[in-house]
């Protein structure tokens, strides 16, 4: 298993100007598949095994299409480490503790 923490910033096209309603669908998705996620002001980051990560992603631009939206844009950073474990809790407080 791989594990993988990915910054996702999905982008409905065509569906107007408000994209709360499109976005705020994502979340029973990552919820239901188990994974770790926390909304920021300009996308989602997401960690968990690499499959069900990329998964989800699918599964999220399938619920947004469904709901009418014609186009989505998106993007992804991806990081994945192999000397150690590291969360998205870890990563954030390893900054902190230098402030």
């Amino acid at each position: 298993m791989m594990k993988v923490m990915v910054d996702l910033c999905i982008i409905p096209l065509g569906v107007g100007v408000s994209l709360s309603p499109y976005i705020a669908a994502c979340k029973p998705i990552l919820d239901q598949a188990g994974l770790n996620w926390e909304l920021h002001a300009y996308g989602t980051i997401i960690e968990g095994d690499w499959d069900v990560v990329f998964k989800a992603i699918k599964a999220c631009h399938e619920a947004i299409h469904a709901m009418g939206a014609p186009r989505i844009t998106t993007t992804l950073k991806v990081g994945t480490r192999t000397d150690r474990e590291q969360s998205m809790t870890d990563k954030v407080s390893s900054v902190q503790n230098k402030w």
